[in-house]
């Protein structure tokens, strides 16, 4: 059976598991093993997402699972991304629970309910079957992914989602090669999620790696061209998961590559700094 998520169209046999650790052949179908199975829930403030101009002051329902479709030798969350099926402790969540809880902490400004902390697409079938339940409650979804997701699923949830930070991690095709992704993928899913919902851009500057002058001119002129008014956060890197032999990026150096990003774009925001 060949998983049609996302561009590695993993190729599996009979209870094989997936690249992204959380998608596996099962009585001859892909199904999600991570549906419904949680290793984070937290109510966070909507700008941690981060979401500077969707909702400010709002706080939102945000949940985790585990699995990943990237590699990122830096990954903020490598215990659950690069974990797999009973590699962890986890709660079995159904949307339905998952929703009630999101309308408990309505009296504490909760306005919906965010998919983070992992990739949390890989999970493609609980999003959906949650969001459309959040829907009908009046309260909003909110995606935080690295994007790397293949068009035609992308385009049936998006009606579903309300806002979206998505992680454009560089803007060289060999520096997503590095990281098992694959660029175009990316910019195709930012350019299409505009037509839909709010959105957000994020990239973690890695000092030596994806910020060059002329990388992120390029990445804030391309994403200008779709809409000058997305908001880009440039984030500063620290050492971690596989890739502790540097040291975190220069202030200074996120502060001027923020500047420059400015010529170009009308939201410009700089985080970990």
């Amino acid at each position: 059976m060949i998983c049609e998520l996302c561009f590695h169209h993993c190729d599996l046999s009979e209870g094989q598991t997936g690249f992204c650790r959380a998608r596996a052949c099962r009585d001859g179908t892909i199904v999600p093993l991570n549906y419904g199975k949680l290793t984070s829930l937290a109510l966070d403030p909507i700008e941690k997402k981060p979401l500077q101009r969707f909702h400010p002051g709002s706080m939102v329902l945000s949940v985790g699972s585990f699995g990943c479709n990237l590699r990122c030798p830096f990954c903020q969350n490598y215990e659950i991304s690069m974990s797999g099926d009973r590699e962890l402790e986890m709660a079995e969540v159904s949307p339905e629970t998952l929703v009630g809880k999101a309308l408990e902490l309505r009296p504490y400004g909760n306005i919906g309910v965010a998919y983070t902390y992992n990739e949390p697409l890989i999970g493609y079938e609980y999003v959906r079957d949650c969001a459309a339940l959040v829907h009908e409650q009046g309260m909003v979804n909110v995606l935080v992914t690295n994007g790397t997701i293949e068009d035609a699923l992308w385009r049936e949830l998006l009606p579903l989602i309300d806002a979206a930070n998505i992680d454009l991690k560089g803007f060289t095709p060999e520096w997503y090669r590095r990281l098992g992704g694959d660029l175009e993928t990316v910019k195709r899913s930012i350019a299409l999620a505009t037509k839909w919902c709010h959105v957000e851009v994020t990239t973690l500057l890695v000092p030596g790696e994806n910020d060059g002058e002329e990388e992120i001119r390029s990445l804030a002129r391309w994403l200008a061209a779709v809409d000058r008014n997305i908001p880009l956060h440039l984030s500063r890197f620290f050492p971690r998961y596989r890739m502790t032999d540097r040291p975190p990026t220069p202030v200074a150096r996120v502060y001027r590559l923020a500047d420059m990003a400015r010529e170009y774009l009308s939201f410009v925001y700089t985080g970990s700094c």
